[in-house]
């Protein structure tokens, strides 16, 4: 067994335990499921993700800071306190007019967890982590996301080894904006490579 698989097994292996345990504690009436969805919302739209978009933010505003994510993912977003299991060695891919990036994990479900929080069900499912491969225009299409036909889509598999975030680009309209602002544009999907950023009027860029 390759460490990736041995990886998969174990992460499969642990879901399956986790489930065990949510199950036995709503049995014995100790947590309700409500309260774990609640909880896993949390995690999966809130708190990751809101780690993520300040790493965006501050790339967006100091050019410094977005070279040093390009050369070291892991050392850049560490300096700002994130870092950690399911992100030991994170590659920054940044979006531009010509390129759209796009992060899956063909064979489980590797995310950046602590930039991003719990990975959305989409995202673990066999149909996304197929297809977005196979078909990234469509896929990104079924996500209300239309790119133009000249615009080059790459798709990056995450592993046990690697996770990716993606750096999407700045909406414009936003200059006068402050680093908090900005990070408040930032969406889970744009970091995922699945969706774009607000405008400042609270609409997809």
């Amino acid at each position: 067994m390759s460490h990736d698989d041995h990886h998969h097994h174990d992460h499969d292996d642990v879901a399956v335990r986790a489930a065990a345990l949510e199950a036995l504690l709503v049995e014995k009436g100790l947590i309700s499921t409500d309260a774990i969805d609640a909880v896993v919302d949390l995690y999966e739209n809130d708190v990751g993700p809101q780690n993520g978009a300040r790493v965006v933010a501050r790339a967006w505003v100091d050019d410094a800071y977005r070279e040093r994510l390009h050369a070291n993912g892991t050392g850049a977003i560490g300096e700002l306190g994130y870092g950690g299991f399911e992100g030991d060695t994170m590659v920054v891919v940044e979006n531009t007019p010509e390129v759209h990036n796009v992060i899956v994990c063909t064979l489980c479900s590797c995310y950046p967890w602590p930039v991003l929080g719990l990975p959305p069900s989409w995202y673990k499912s066999p149909a996304y982590r197929a297809r977005v491969v196979a078909e990234p225009r469509a896929v990104l299409a079924e996500f209300g996301l239309e790119l133009d036909p000249d615009v080059e889509i790459r798709v990056w598999d995450s592993t046990a080894e690697v996770r990716y975030l993606v750096l999407p680009m700045r909406p414009p309209g936003t200059e006068s904006l402050e680093e908090d602002e900005l990070a408040a544009l930032v969406t889970r999907d744009s970091m995922v490579g699945t969706g774009l950023p607000l405008s400042p009027t609270g609409a997809a860029a």
